[in-house]
């Protein structure tokens, strides 16, 4: 069970290296936005799993 939650938590911390890299390009507000919200999902699924699970 492990191995889903690692994936998310790596999921979730490549999101937000793409909320940075999206800041200094400049792109628009609402995909930043879902960004921000995806990758906090997906960090927070992944540590849920984890403290749940194990």
């Amino acid at each position: 069970m492990t191995g889903l939650s690692t994936l998310l938590i790596v999921v979730g911390l490549f999101l937000a290296g793409g909320i940075y890299s999206f800041v200094k390009q400049d792109m628009p507000r609402s995909l930043i936005v879902l960004l921000s919200i995806g990758a906090g999902m997906c960090l927070v699924a992944g540590v849920l799993r984890l403290e749940v699970w194990n």
